[in-house]
């Protein structure tokens, strides 16, 4: 067993139960977000969030003690996303990153938006055109320093 094969049981446990991500999290007293990251395998539980993912997915003690290893971070299988709704991401930041990085270094000075010290959320935006999807992601500007 390892954290891919209790990944992969969330997932068909989700599906077959008919749950939904907010709901999980409602549970486990995160965010969507949040939550969802640890529930495919991107975030580490404490021992009481792992011990509420295994009583709603029915996990194993064991199970629950791999969702408290610190995971290896980032998912994708390849280096360009095949899936369409991640490649779009990878899309916005080819297109996009050199001025979101640039507009950051104007505002904030030479450093970083922190993954670590992050939140996001995600929304539906009704829209008489059709929904939109909106996307808020908010990190830490942490500066370089120098030395």
């Amino acid at each position: 067993m390892n954290r891919n094969d209790v990944t992969e049981k969330i997932i068909a446990t989700k599906v077959s139960r008919g749950l939904s991500w907010a709901d999980v999290a409602a549970k486990v007293g995160q965010s969507k977000e949040w939550t969802t990251a640890l529930c495919l395998g991107q975030m580490t539980a404490s021992a009481e969030q792992a011990r509420v993912l295994g009583d709603i997915f029915a996990l194993s003690e064991d199970e629950q003690k791999w969702l408290q290893v610190v995971p290896y971070k980032g998912s994708l299988p390849t280096s360009v996303p095949t899936d369409p709704l991640i490649y779009r991401w990878y899309e916005i930041v080819n297109v996009y990153g050199a001025t979101i990085k640039e507009l950051i270094h104007e505002e904030f000075g030479d450093g970083i938006m922190s993954a670590i010290d992050f939140s996001m959320d995600i929304a539906r935006e009704p829209n008489e055109k059709g929904d939109r999807v909106k996307v808020v992601l908010s990190g830490k500007f942490l500066p370089y320093k120098t030395f």
